[in-house]
């Protein structure tokens, strides 16, 4: 009960919340550099250096981190009150990132807006598609025979998934300390 401990199960939670929301935001990557491949075929400008005449807006790093950035922080921010804090290492990130592409040469203040606009815009189309068309087919998808045998579960119904998980493992803990305590005397 105590708060280090509650911190560490917290962390040693990740790779659930990993794999399990990097099914659905895989998908969304994959929706949203094929976008940005559609974008650049219509709109042909070239990058300032001219270094590569195919390369148009919006840059698909802008796109990309504004995705990553924008769907991550709806989805860390809207399911779970105790994930809040993770939003924040993004941020550097999205600043930085312009600036650097600018600087390089590799890309216009202009592109790499866009590309943020861009990515902005698909990240909130594709949080509400996975919660408005995805979600309702968790439960389904969790009944199958092959999800059941790799152990996959729909939490989407648990509000505070952190913390279910803190206590009945911390219970679970507890009762077979119990039952080891008894064989032993």
């Amino acid at each position: 009960g105590d708060f280090s401990g509650q911190l560490l199960a917290y962390v040693s939670l990740g790779p659930v919340f990993i794999i399990v929301g990097f099914i659905s935001f895989l998908g969304g990557l994959a929706f949203n550099e094929g976008v940005n491949w559609l974008i650049k075929n219509v709109i042909r400008e070239p990058r300032p250096c001219q270094v590569d005449p195919m390369a148009a807006p919006p840059p698909s790093h802008s796109q990309f981190m504004w995705f990553f950035s924008v769907y991550s922080f709806l989805f860390l921010y809207l399911s779970e009150a105790s994930l809040r804090a993770w939003c924040c290492p993004l941020e550097p990130l999205l600043i930085l990132l312009p600036p650097c592409r600018v600087y390089l040469l590799y890309h216009t203040w202009s592109q790499v807006l866009y590309g943020g606009v861009a990515g902005s815009i698909m990240a909130i189309a594709w949080f509400a598609f996975t919660q408005e068309i995805l979600t309702p087919l968790f439960p389904r998808i969790a009944a199958w025979p092959i999800s059941e045998f790799f152990l996959i579960r729909d939490t989407s119904l648990i509000p505070n998934i952190l913390w279910f998980e803190y206590t009945v493992t911390r219970a679970e803990a507890r009762n077979r300390q119990r039952k080891l305590g008894t064989k032993l005397q």
